[in-house]
């Protein structure tokens, strides 16, 4: 010990200072996208506001439209930013300013990663949604008002149970509306330079420096030690119940995979493999994920879907209606199962077989399909036929486990499969025969072929040669 200090002496004593002014005030804005010398002091801040419970904020600052780097255009005159907390702990984080051989520490309120934000895209894309959603209820709206006249039912919910309740308050649907209710807090911006900017800077430094009320902290080496550094298990006291424009991602990850899975799956309810990937970890093992995305969802067109059990737990009950969950995974299965076999789907012969309320039916066709003018509702994604072509062993397996589900709902809804013509797709049946069976479909095309060439070569033959014999007798 005695060498070791003498090669690390104590070059200089600090007074070190906790400010209080600003601790429930004070953010650490972050711009992970952006070069740390490519700063945003000198650029015109337009707008600026924010939601202090969920520590929000959205800031557009102008653009130079001028610039050789872009094009001219009045849309782009400004950029957008929206925060994301990246962490929800910020009790081991501070603020530090040094004069005069003082150090002056300012708890952080939050640290907010600014990122680009293109909300006007969001906008557009629900407009189209709208125009869409307008058509195809316009187009269906005389059945549907014939099926609504038919189907008044007053329905009484039963009361909720402290159970249901907590899950529901849990919910990711839950906790994006009670996002939305918080109102927005509209700021103004001053600069670095501004004279408020400097006044307010002041505050970093402690207001109080009498002794009484700043005394001397006394504390063992270790005690100090562990108040500097606590443990890391803190860090994991706050978990996400699920993702969200306030929820990091680091937070996300604290879970255990199957979880991440699952949470991301109740989210976005239809992803495709890759997509999935790319939420999680870099580095996380696929084949991991493959395990536990069957597990939670089921493979529809090539993306996977989340599983109806997941969405409607037991002892819940539709939101709209009342149906308990054991009738709402019946009839979302169905929809999932004709959606492996058809691209489109018409609302109307949907609610005629599961017969469920419109709003329940509704509900499931917007987590999986988008409405079309005149042609029903289409399957939200491309069908995957890259994961299929590279995982053909899970495609088989999910292909058993819908056959599987396909006899139970055959049962309940009392259906043949015969009952519907599902437009094949060549290249998705392919991955549920053997190799044997593909070679001899192989061999039974190109002997078709070649007897329909065959045919009509013969038929060119005898056409010439009846030519010829007329011409011959005249």
């Amino acid at each position: 010990m005695a060498s070791g200090e003498e090669d690390d002496p104590i070059i200089q004593e600090l007074d070190v200072y906790l400010a209080k002014s600003l601790s429930d005030k004070l953010y650490l804005f972050q711009y992970p996208v952006r070069p740390a010398n490519m700063n945003y002091d000198d650029i015109p801040h337009l707008t600026a506001r924010i939601k202090p419970k969920q520590q929000k904020v959205e800031v557009e600052v102008a653009m130079n439209t001028m610039s050789p780097e872009l094009l001219p255009h009045k849309m782009m005159d400004k950029q957008s930013f929206s925060s994301i907390q990246a962490t929800t702990n910020t009790s081991r984080y501070a603020a530090a300013v040094f004069r005069k051989g003082e150090l002056h520490l300012t708890p952080l309120q939050g640290i907010l990663q600014m990122r680009p934000s293109f909300s006007y895209l969001d906008k557009a894309d629900s407009k189209h949604k709208e125009r869409e959603a307008a058509n195809e209820a316009g187009d269906s709206s005389q059945d549907e008002a014939e099926d609504d006249a038919k189907q008044i039912t007053v329905r009484f919910s039963r009361p909720e149970s402290e159970q249901a309740r907590q899950r529901r308050i849990q919910s990711y649907e839950f906790l994006q509306k009670k996002q939305a209710e918080e109102p927005w807090v509209h700021l103004h911006y001053h600069g670095l330079k501004d004279g408020r900017s400097e006044h307010e800077r002041q505050y970093l430094y402690c207001q109080s420096m009498d002794t009484t009320e700043n005394m001397e902290l006394v504390k063992t080496p270790s005690e100090y030690l562990a108040m500097l550094m606590p443990p890391q298990t803190e860090e994991k006291v706050v978990k996400p119940v699920g993702p969200s424009n306030v929820l990091s991602m680091a937070q996300l990850r604290t879970l255990p995979l199957g979880d991440q899975v699952k949470t991301l799956m109740k989210n976005v309810k239809v992803m495709p493999f890759a997509n999935l990937m790319g939420l999680l970890a870099s580095g996380t093992d696929s084949t991991a994920v493959l395990r536990c995305i069957q597990q939670v969802a089921m493979l529809v067109q090539g993306n996977w879907v989340v599983k109806s059990d997941v969405l409607y737990p037991k002892s819940t009950c539709s939101p709209h209606s009342g149906v308990p969950a054991e009738l709402l995974c019946r009839g979302r299965d169905f929809v999932m199962w004709r959606f492996t076999n058809e691209r489109s789907l018409m609302r109307k012969e949907v609610t005629a077989i599961i017969k469920l309320p419109p709003e329940d039916v509704k509900d499931f066709l917007e987590q999986m399909a988008i409405p079309r003018a005149n042609r029903g509702w289409d399957f939200l994604l491309p069908t995957d036929r890259n994961f299929v072509k590279k995982h053909p062993d899970v495609a088989q397996r999910q292909h058993m486990l819908w056959l599987g589900i396909q006899n139970k709902l055959e049962k309940v809804f009392n259906f043949s499969k015969e009952d519907f013509l599902p437009k094949k797709d060549p290249q998705m049946d392919s991955v549920h025969a053997s190799g044997e069976q593909r070679l001899k479909a192989a061999r039974e095309n190109v002997r078709e072929r070649h007897a329909s060439l065959q045919k009509d070569l013969d038929a060119r033959r005898l056409k010439a040669s009846s030519t010829s014999s007329d011409s011959g007798g005249n």
